[in-house]
């Protein structure tokens, strides 16, 4: 699927919902356009001395509940339309989960591996500095997403901090613990993932002890998601893949070591005592959970005719085709959106913010079960609304997240 319809795609999934809740049109109308696109050109001192000129972008999709909130992107890929239907996932994604956010995006068009730390230092800040015309503790708070990381939030933080004339914590989240960054923060994702898997399961009549999943891509939120499952539910991990391709291990694997293999050959290639298996091989095998966490649209409708597992968990944003969509409710493979699945980063980027505004910090413990009980609120909300309008839960998550912008905007008065 071509970017330019990514938003087109994201369209669709939210005017099902508002059929259903018989939304007023004229909210409806206001959800379906971003406040705000902002586009900058900035230029960067190379460490030869040249020059190199970088596309940035943020985009706040609307900010009826609070300030807008969401990560930062550096890829080669970035785009308008890409950047702009994560920040409209990002909306519906803060309000299913309860949070005083709207939703936001940023992203730099640029390939991390072919530059040193300290050009993306400078690349940062200079993005950071053009971007902070619209971003601020009260107004949004970045995070870090696809290739950025808790050095880089340290970065856009001191770069705004330098301009305010004393430190701001609270303007991004994700940062080192020791500089504002709050305990649970990065494994916070693969938690929320994990919670939401073992509630699936439950209403499936089964436990996740024991049970089997296969996990698409192992960075961040796969990693954790597979650790989180295994170590701490017992659930056994029999596949898993990155961009170069898939293992499989029926008896599961042990994620410390294979983690530590990615680290040391920088793919799952070539892992002992595992079969080597294809993305679209491994979509396909008996399991009890399927966790895409790699990229947008990777289950399409050919693979959804395939899968074998009867549950799918979002770990990545819109991992899963219009088309394909629709293949799995009619197979009655439940899927657990991603605007509830991989909620927990945003959860708990909220608390840090919360923890930076108070100057005080909580324990790990109660972080981590916090974050659990609030994912554990919004799957039983969703769940009762599906039974509700007898809808899929993708459906019932984009209800959710509606009415409560909706009764946002009518209380404040957004529109006569």
């Amino acid at each position: 699927m071509q970017m330019e319809e990514l938003y087109e795609s994201a369209l669709r999934k939210f005017r099902k919902a508002a059929v259903i809740m018989n939304l007023d049109p004229n909210v409806q109308k206001i959800l379906e356009h971003p406040k705000r696109q902002l586009i900058v050109e900035f230029p960067v001192i190379m460490d030869n001395g040249s020059v190199e000129i970088f596309t940035g972008y943020r985009v706040q999709h609307n900010v009826t509940l609070g300030p807008a909130k969401g990560g930062i992107r550096y890829h080669k890929d970035v785009n308008l339309d890409e950047v702009k239907t994560l920040a409209f996932w990002m909306s519906f994604k803060c309000a299913v989960m309860g949070l005083p956010y709207g939703g936001a995006k940023g992203g730099v068009k640029l390939d991390p591996s072919k530059y040193s730390i300290k050009e993306i230092e400078r690349i940062s800040r200079r993005y950071f500095s053009e971007i902070s015309v619209i971003v601020g503790p009260d107004r949004d708070i970045p995070a870090p997403d696809v290739n950025t990381n808790s050095d880089i939030m340290a970065w856009y933080m001191d770069t705004y901090s330098m301009h305010a004339g004393y430190s701001v914590l609270e303007v991004v989240t994700g940062k080192p613990i020791g500089l504002g960054g709050s305990e649970g923060r990065t494994e916070a994702t693969g938690r929320g993932v994990a919670k939401v898997a073992e509630l699936a399961l439950q209403k499936r009549n089964q436990k996740i002890s024991g049970s089997k999943f296969a996990i698409e891509g192992f960075g961040n939120v796969g990693q954790y998601s597979a650790l989180i499952l295994s170590k701490e539910k017992n659930a056994k991990i029999v596949a898993l893949s990155d961009s170069k391709g898939g293992i499989y291990n029926p008896n599961g694997f042990d994620i410390d070591d294979v983690i530590n293999y990615k680290k040391t050959h920088g793919t799952l290639s070539d892992y002992p005592n595992a079969k080597s298996i294809s993305n679209d091989e491994m979509k396909t095998l008996e399991v009890d959970v399927f966790i895409p966490a790699a990229l947008e649209n990777s289950i399409t409708d050919e693979t959804a005719k395939k899968m074998k597992g009867q549950i799918i968990v979002e770990g990545a944003n819109g991992p899963v085709t219009d088309t394909a969509d629709e293949i799995l409710k009619q197979r009655d493979i439940l899927v657990v959106p991603d605007i509830l699945a991989n909620a927990g980063g945003v959860t708990v980027s909220y608390f840090e913010w919360v923890q930076d505004l108070q100057s005080f910090f909580w324990k790990k413990e109660q972080v981590n079960g916090t974050l659990e009980e609030m994912m554990e609120k919004s799957f039983n909300e969703i769940w009762d609304i599906k039974e509700r309008y007898s809808t899929d839960m993708r459906t019932a998550a984009y209800i959710l997240a509606t009415q409560r912008i909706a009764f946002g905007i009518e209380k404040r008065g957004i529109y006569p």
